[in-house]
C-alpha cells in the first residue's frame, strides 16, 4: 500500500472480498425470494384460516336457531299435553253421553303430540348436524391458523438468516417454511 491513496492488494485478498461480496449477496437474494413466497403462502393461509373461523361461527348461529326452534316444538308438544290431560280428567268426570266428546279431543291431542314431537326431534338433529359441522370448521381453522404461524416463525427466521449470515439458519427457514406448508396440506385435506 503506497501513502498516495492507491490500495494495492494480493491476489488472496481479492478473492475473499470477492467471495465474501457474492455470498452475502446470493443468500440476500435466495432468501429475498424464499421470503417471497412464504408470506404469499401465508397470505392464502390466513384467509382460509379466517373462512373457516367465519364459517364455523355461522354453522354454531344455526345450530342455536335450530335449536331454539326445536325448543319452542317442545313446549307446544307441552301444551298439547296438557290440554289432552285436562280432556283425560274431564272423560273420567262426565257422564257416559258426553264421553265420547273428550275421547276423539283426546285421540286428537295425541296425534297432533306425535306430529309436533317429530318436528322437534328433526329441529334438534338439524343442530346436532350444525354443531358438528362447527366443529369441523374450527378444526380446520386451527389447521390453517398452525400453518400461518409456522410460516410466519419462517419468514422471521428469514430476517435473522440475513442479520447473522449463518447457512444453518437458511435450514431452519426451509425446514420451519416445510412444516407450514405440510401443515396448509393438512388443512386443505380436512386432516
Amino acid at each position: 500500500m503506497s501513502g498516495h491513496g492507491f490500495h494495492v492488494h494480493g491476489p488472496h485478498d481479492h478473492e475473499m472480498e470477492h467471495a465474501a461480496q457474492h455470498e452475502h449477496k446470493g443468500i440476500a437474494g435466495k432468501l429475498a425470494v424464499i421470503t417471497a413466497i412464504l408470506a404469499t403462502i401465508g397470505a392464502m393461509f390466513s384467509y382460509m384460516g379466517g373462512a373457516t373461523q367465519a364459517n364455523a361461527g355461522l354453522y354454531k348461529n344455526d345450530a342455536a336457531i335450530k335449536k331454539t326452534e326445536a325448543s319452542n316444538q317442545w313446549n307446544y308438544y307441552q301444551a298439547k299435553s296438557s290440554k289432552q290431560n285436562m280432556a283425560e280428567l274431564a272423560f273420567a268426570l262426565v257422564s257416559d253421553d258426553k264421553k265420547a266428546k273428550y275421547a276423539e279431543e283426546i285421540e286428537r291431542y295425541k296425534k297432533e303430540k306425535a306430529e309436533i314431537k317429530e318436528k322437534a326431534e328433526a329441529f334438534e338433529a338439524e343442530s346436532k348436524d350444525f354443531d358438528h359441522k362447527s366443529e369441523e370448521q374450527m378444526h380446520q381453522h386451527h389447521r390453517w391458523a398452525q400453518a400461518t404461524t409456522a410460516l410466519q416463525v419462517s419468514i422471521a427466521l428469514a430476517a435473522i438468516t440475513l442479520l447473522t449470515k449463518k447457512r444453518w439458519m437458511e435450514m431452519g427457514t426451509l425446514a420451519m417454511g416445510a412444516v407450514g406448508i405440510v401443515l396448509g396440506v393438512l388443512a386443505w385435506m380436512h386432516i
